[in-house]
């Protein structure tokens, strides 16, 4: 049986850029900068044969779970922490990366990892109560949405309501004590909605979203997007679980896009 799991971390990685039909773009790359010594977090990549292997079969192989499971413990003794563990947990993300650049077309989940436990070990490693009860709604919002197919706009609703109830003018003026219940009231809407619970077992979150990610090489927009571009339909996704990194911890952490040139003018210059 082909290998179907492939790591990166610590400066060491099994790929390199030029397996894009194996790890797809975003996979590959990963392992090519992991090579070059670029701080990237730890992670791993499900290559696209897996992809296809369930597209054909609606369910992942034990060959295959053992593999994610020896990476994920890899990925844990690279991070020094525990995927689940209440105390200090382990965070992924899981996302999506074709061999062909489908920008927007499939999905992605953050903070994975994350139940009422682990959010109350985060906001006490942290210090930061409201950085963690922020991420876990989050979570709970882009995976309810995603994996169990609850309308984001039921999520929306409630986080405009908690907005005016503490006369707040946007989701970042909103404190720990609003964030903290919303929690709960999501995870409500999701047993409404979906007809069963969110799932707390952090392994059954990441098994969700992975093949969340795969289904999504299947959605209308993907599928059209394919078409008009002339990209075949049976190349598959590959899947990188990548230990996450805050940018909404605090003031000296943020998001943005780097660019190894100037895109307007092709200056050789860090934009």
């Amino acid at each position: 049986m082909a290998r179907m799991v492939y790591r990166f971390g610590r400066g060491h990685a099994d790929g390199h850029r030029g397996m894009k039909e194996t790890l797809g773009g975003k996979g590959a790359n990963l392992a090519e900068m992991t090579q070059l010594g670029i701080p990237v977090p730890p992670g791993f990549t499900v290559a696209t044969d897996a992809c296809r292997r369930f597209l054909e079969t609606g369910r992942a192989d034990d060959e295959l779970r053992r593999e994610v499971a020896e990476a994920m413990a890899a990925l844990e003794a690279d991070a020094a922490q525990r995927f689940g563990d209440p105390e200090d947990p382990l965070l992924v993300s899981v996302r999506s990366g074709a061999a062909v650049s489908m920008p927007g077309m499939m999905e992605t989940i953050l903070n994975l990892g994350l139940n009422d436990a682990t959010a109350a070990g985060l906001a006490r490693r942290t210090g930061s109560a409201r950085f963690a009860w922020d991420a876990y709604r989050r979570f709970l919002q882009m995976y309810g949405d995603v994996v169990m197919g609850v309308p984001a706009a039921r999520f929306e609703q409630l986080l405009a309501t908690k907005r005016l109830l503490h006369g707040a003018s946007a989701d970042s003026d909103l404190p720990a004590e609003a964030l903290q219940p919303l929690a709960g009231e999501y995870q409500q809407v999701v047993r409404a909605v979906a007809g069963r619970d969110f799932p707390t077992d952090p392994w059954d979150q990441l098994w969700g979203a992975i093949e969340a990610v795969w289904r999504s090489l299947t959605l209308r927009k993907a599928v059209d997007y394919r078409r008009v571009l002339g990209i075949p339909h049976d190349l598959g996704t590959a899947v990188s679980v990548v230990a996450m990194v805050f940018g909404n911890l605090g003031d000296d952490s943020g998001t943005g896009v780097a660019f190894t040139r100037n895109p307007s003018t092709g200056e050789r210059a860090l934009y």
